[in-house]
């Protein structure tokens, strides 16, 4: 029968899952027996437990446990209040009648309440255990177990069943069958998902506290904070346990962990580390993050300021808590409303509201928002107090307002005390301190942005705005199109007029209109409010005020100017973003006091003080470009004017130590922008590209990495990539090696935009396959010349460099560069003018073998190639093993290996143009040509391109038989010809030899004899079957036991003679 149900699904309806309920008999039996021996020990436990020895107290507390364990499932819940209060809500949190399935044929009757025994019994035995045998942790552990279970055990663990849930997940996962659809399981799968069920039924049962949990809970937590480390350790798993299984629970114990933090007298150090520990609790549980203002309130000032953990030990957890709270806090919403959408979902969930539900609703929503923004502002002007009313040590002050931060929010307005300090703390002395400021400064600058109007229009609409035809609505190709050419620097014209500036349609981010256009397209207005001296609010105009000090400034300047991190000095983003919000929110009130400082900056002279004045500079200069996004068009005219000789400046005085921080203020500064909005500064970028004055090598490398962070804009300044592109290919022959590098490098990524995708198109950037042809004819020239030409002459004691010949060296390693570069930024890289230039690149080698020509060609190998480049891509390699230079056949054949392995399945159709490309190498005139050909066909044989075959065998047999000898007027002379002919068999018969390194097909043992027979000829083939022979004994040592049997004993005898030949093994 289960044959031939095997595999087969079964549908939940015939199931049929037959359940075992214990009979009346059985239940009975169980009552019986906990009675006979749980009461008894109980009272022996109880009478005996200070003569008992610890063996026998332990034996005694494991036969309660494991009977707890049995019998607890069968006694129901204690009676007893639910705790009220822990939240308000209009909805219960827990259902009164809970998962009710029956499980027994009568209900089991006990003389007493089991429950409430074993917590009376155990409450006062751990209190016992603790002042009389506090030696014996192993009963006390015990104990503990068993006081905790009458509160939340019944039946079944969370953790147990977790773990039964996840094995379940796993086999049905292994037993998924495929082939029946979704859902369709076997039915012992099934049967096992319903007993997972019915643990997670039994576990989620009675999940509100009740008023004899709560005592539970207290007991726990006591016994937390214990002086002995190991009742500490497992009361907190304990209690752990229960604070995951209680709704809110946690609010039970909040106050007694406050009170320990808070007093102000000698604390008990294990009191200490036992509320830590509680505190950083486990994954489940951690305090200082719940959701809930009021335990923020309380908590956050308490661990800032808590003045008793001087040891080490308790250091270390306090630092614990605070990197768990920088990892896991998730801002929480003060001000809670929720949409119609939501209210009926509630509803379907629930049921219906009537008026007194909703005005209930009402009610409860506005208090608890009221005390939400009551417990906000009291934990921010507290926390903010501590640093003024409490001597709070350096550690304590950087986490008070690492808390700060965590705090700043939106919905209710920031205390001004709070805003106050957090100004203020940017120049404390401190740098963590300063460092801590700066990150709640950023976050307030962007809290405080002025609130701006989003517009919304059809593509019709902005289209005809602009002048430009409207496409049809099934045009959705991909790619440069009519329709979005008006998002591209190259049908831009700037803006005249403040109008024609609001007017303007920016889209800043880069798919915008690439693929499609959305039928309603929502854009900021090219227009924003600014604060306005006089009419700002107070806690803007705190912020208004001290950096319109000049004192202030300068001295944060000069702060900022000697942080480092890590002994190193980066640009930072956080002030990058208080910049950005200054000029954002400010305008160009603050420019004249930060222009001034610039010049100071970026004339710093000293030393010590350069680098990071260029930094702090650029970290401006960067906010300014960024945060000036809005501004009026006089205002930007006015900026950019003194901006542009700022950067000139700047652009000519670069050193290797400040050109990653004006790199970096590039790409911040138009970093999701649309180009037009940033036309000056590309500008600015195109006269670095046409300024042809060499000042020294660095400077001109500078100005190509700086000309790189153009990448930002992607496909929208296609003019400009042409531009590159017409400049950069002029100087492939650059005199300096790190001026050609720079120059690969960004014709690469000007031609990384010509992308064709299915129906679309790539008509305005550089045309790949074009500028490749255009730099193939000219490598064609420069090999010529240099073949021609000597590089160096010596001339007595001089040596001369023909000038001629090292521009032709210096084009081709910087074609080589550029084609490695170019797979590495091109989506599509693989081009048709790639094949083409392909044999130059093999021939190469004998004149710039490198590591790097290699993997420019094994790029082209690793690249996915369709059945056109493959066609393409053979036929080139047919001519290039027609090539006279040996190094160039060479390439080739390693070439043909890597690409048959990166395109296997491609390469199928063209198995026979490869087969007979390496066989016909096997008898090139060239050595290292024969060798990399006898690999590449070894690879071929492996891996299963090429089959071993009778008529390759035969064929390898009769060349390795050639006769290489020829009379010449009467005497024997070697013919090199017939010797190569005679040594490409060789290689062919050690080819199918070393296609099997771990086993031993048909075909080995009869090219193995024939190797043998040659092991006397002449050491060109001498040579290669050593290494072949070599190569075999190492690879089949370890099972040669298993091989052996392949090999007839003449054939062992034979093979045996050649391998221990001292000829082959001295």
């Amino acid at each position: 029968y289960f044959h031939k149900t095997w595999g087969q699904h079964v549908e939940y309806d015939k199931l049929q899952v037959k359940y075992h309920i214990p009979s009346e008999e059985e239940v009975d039996f169980a009552c019986e027996f906990v009675e006979t021996f749980l009461y008894s020990e109980l009272q022996m436990f109880n009478e005996n437990c200070s003569k008992m020895s610890n063996n026998e107290r332990l034996r005694s507390l494991r036969f309660i446990h494991e009977i707890a364990l049995g019998c607890l499932r069968m006694v129901p819940r204690i009676q007893s209040e639910e705790v009220s209060n822990l939240v308000s809500s209009v909805t219960p949190y827990d259902f009164k009648c809970q998962a009710q399935y029956s499980l027994y044929a009568k209900q089991p009757k006990f003389k007493e309440d089991l429950r409430m025994r074993l917590l009376a019994d155990f409450g006062g035995l751990l209190d016992h255990l603790i002042q009389y045998h506090s030696d014996d942790a192993t009963a006390i552990k015990i104990a503990l177990k068993i006081y905790s279970l009458p509160a939340m055990y019944y039946g079944n663990f969370e953790k147990s069943t977790s773990k039964s849930l996840k094995e379940f997940n796993q086999v049905k996962y292994a037993f998924k069958t495929k082939l029946c659809g979704p859902k369709q399981h076997p039915r012992f799968v099934i049967v096992q998902r319903l007993a997972v069920q019915l643990e997670l039924f039994s576990v989620s049962n009675f999940r509100t506290l009740t008023k004899i949990d709560q005592q539970v809970i207290w007991k726990l937590f006591e016994l937390s904070i214990n002086r002995y480390s190991e009742v500490r350790r497992q009361a907190q798993t304990n209690l752990f346990e229960m604070l995951g299984h209680f709704f809110f629970s946690y609010q039970v114990i909040l106050d007694r962990i406050v009170d320990l933090l808070n007093q102000t007298n000698d604390v008990d150090h294990d009191q200490l580390k036992g509320c830590l520990y509680v505190l950083l609790g486990n994954d489940a549980n951690f305090l200082p993050i719940k959701h809930s203002w009021v335990t923020v309130e309380k908590l956050w000032p308490s661990i800032a300021a808590t003045k008793h953990a001087t040891k080490l030990s308790t250091q270390n957890l306090l630092n614990s808590i605070i990197y768990q709270m920088c990892q896991r806090y998730h801002t929480m919403a003060i001000v809670e409303n929720t949409d119609e959408i939501s209210r009926k979902a509630a509803v379907n969930l629930w049921r219906s509201l009537d008026e007194h539900d909703l005005e209930l609703y009402n009610r409860i929503c506005k208090e608890r928002n009221d005390a939400n923004i009551h417990s906000y502002q009291n934990v921010v002007e507290k926390l903010t107090s501590l640093f003024y009313t409490d001597q709070l040590t350096c550690r304590q002050q950087v986490t008070a307002i690492t808390f700060i931060m965590f705090l700043f929010q939106k919905q209710v307005q920031i205390p001004l005390s709070c805003i106050r300090m957090t100004v203020e703390f940017l120049i404390h002395e401190n740098q963590n301190i300063r460092k801590a400021a700066e990150r709640c400064m950023s976050a307030l600058c962007r809290i405080q942005k002025p609130p701006i109007v989003y517009l919304k229009k059809s593509l019709h609409e902005i289209l005809y705005h602009v002048k430009k035809p409207c496409p049809g609505e099934d045009c959705c190709c991909p790619g440069d199109r009519d329709d979005n050419l008006w998002i591209t620097i190259n049908d831009y014209k700037p803006a005249e007029t403040q109008a024609e500036w609001e007017q303007t349609c920016f889209l800043d981010k880069c798919f915008h209109g690439y693929y499609k256009w959305p039928k309603i397209i929502k854009y900021p207005m090219n227009k924003r409010e600014r604060y306005v001296k006089g009419t700002m609010p107070e806690h803007v105009s705190v912020v208004y005020d001290r950096f319109m000090d000049k004192n202030f400034l300068t001295k944060s300047i000069q702060y900022w100017i000697m942080d480092e991190e890590d002994n190193r000095i980066n640009f930072d983003i956080h002030r990058f973003r208080i910049f950005k919000g200054l000029f954002r929110n400010f305008g160009s009130d603050l420019i004249p006091l930060f222009f001034e400082q610039l010049n100071m900056l970026i004339h710093e002279k000293s030393n010590s003080k350069r680098e990071g004045s260029q930094r702090v500079a650029a970290e401006i200069v960067a906010g300014m470009i960024r945060g000036s996004k809005y501004w009026t068009l006089e205002m930007l005219d006015q900026l950019w004017e003194k901006l542009i000789a700022l950067l000139t400046e700047v652009c000519q005085n670069l050193s290797p130590e400040t050109l990653q921080y004006w790199g970096a203020c590039f790409k911040f500064g138009m970093e999701d922008l649309d180009p037009r909005r940033m036309h000056r500064l590309i500008e600015f970028i195109h006269t670095l590209i046409k300024d042809q004055t060499i000042v020294n090598t660095f400077l001109e490398t500078s100005r190509w990495f700086l000309v790189l962070k153009l990448t930002n804009f992607e496909w929208r300044v296609p003019a400009i990539w042409c531009t590159i592109n017409e400049y950069a290919k002029e100087m492939l022959d650059h005199p300096y090696k790190a001026v050609r590098e720079h120059i690969a490098n960004i014709l690469s990524v000007s031609l990384s935009f010509d992308v064709k995708l299915p129906n679309g198109q790539a008509t305005r950037h550089p045309d790949a396959n074009r500028f490749i042809d255009t730099i193939r004819e000219r490598l064609h020239q420069a090999i010529e010349i240099y073949e021609k030409k000597p590089l160096a002459n010596i001339i007595g004691q001089t040596v001369e460099i023909d000038q001629e010949a090292r521009k032709a060296l210096n084009f081709i390693e910087t074609v080589i560069q550029f084609h490695t570069r170019i797979f590495m930024w091109c989506l599509q890289p693989m081009k048709s003018a790639i094949i083409r230039i392909f044999p130059y690149l093999c021939e190469l080698e004998s004149i710039a073998s490198s590591e790097s020509l290699t993997t420019s060609r094994m790029y082209v190998a690793m690249t996915y190639l369709h059945p056109p480049f493959l066609q393409a891509l053979i036929e080139q390699l047919e001519q290039v093993c027609k090539n006279t230079k040996w190094h160039a056949r060479r390439a080739a054949m390693e070439f043909v290996q890597s690409m048959v392995f990166y395109n296997f399945f491609n390469a199928r159709v063209y198995t026979k143009q490869l087969r007979d490309l390496v066989l016909k190498c096997l008898s090139d005139e060239q050595l290292e040509v024969r060798t990399v050909a006898s690999v590449t066909l070894a690879g071929f044989y492996q891996c299963g391109y090429i089959q071993v075959n009778q008529e390759d065998f035969t064929q390898f047999r009769t060349m390795s038989k050639t006769n290489y000898f020829s009379k010449v007027s009467g005497k024997k002379v070697v013919s090199s010809g017939k010797l190569i002919k005679r040594h490409g068999g060789i290689l062919g018969l050690c080819a199918i030899v070393l296609s099997s390194p771990y086993d031993i097909s048909n075909y080995v043992p009869d090219a193995l004899m024939l190797l043998c027979e040659h092991s006397h000829d002449p050491d060109l083939i001498q040579k290669s079957i050593k290494k072949t022979l070599t190569e075999f004994r190492r690879t089949h040592h370890d099972s040669w036991h298993e091989h052996r049997e392949k090999f007839t004993d003449d054939q062992l005898v034979i093979l045996a003679d050649v391998l221990i030949s001292p000829n082959y093994y001295a």
